[in-house]
């Protein structure tokens, strides 16, 4: 099952658990319907400020939102810095350059070099890429847990 498959399942899962439906959680989250629709509906997937906005709702982290986790843990995680600081703290914090980070993952050169000047977020599809090359939680590389 892909990554929007199983996001689209977890959250129509936990919007069931909680009796809550679409109008609710956009007045209550902020995010448009029509944005929660279409993640419902597995056609698109959300912004990484949309995914921490829903793991926050529902106290669960976005690896379990995007199914790279089977475990539920209600917690409260840290709120998320900017992309750029933390894109710099995982640097510094795996002792690599951003050169072997492109390199590796083959991300372009353009796309590191947004993201650490804080003009774009990675996807969530570059966000899981990230977290599989570290080998770390999503919400790691978001800065959501430390």
């Amino acid at each position: 099952m892909d990554i929007l498959s199983k996001l689209s399942e977890r959250l129509n899962d936990l919007m069931n658990e909680a009796e809550i439906k679409t109008p609710e959680l956009s007045e209550k989250t902020g995010i448009d319907q029509s944005a929660i629709a279409r993640i419902l509906r597995a056609e698109r997937m959300p912004s990484l400020n949309s995914l921490t906005i829903i793991a926050d709702f529902f106290h669960c982290s976005t690896d379990y939102l995007l199914g790279l986790s089977d475990t539920l843990d209600e917690k409260t995680f840290a709120k998320r810095p900017p992309f750029s600081e933390q894109l710099t703290f995982l640097l510094k914090h795996f002792n690599i350059s951003k050169y072997r980070l492109e390199k590796e993952t083959r991300l372009t050169e353009e796309t590191v070099n947004r993201w650490h000047k804080g003009k774009y977020e990675p996807t969530v599809e570059s966000l899981v890429r990230l977290a599989k090359y570290f080998d770390c939680s999503t919400d790691f590389i978001l800065g959501r847990e430390n």
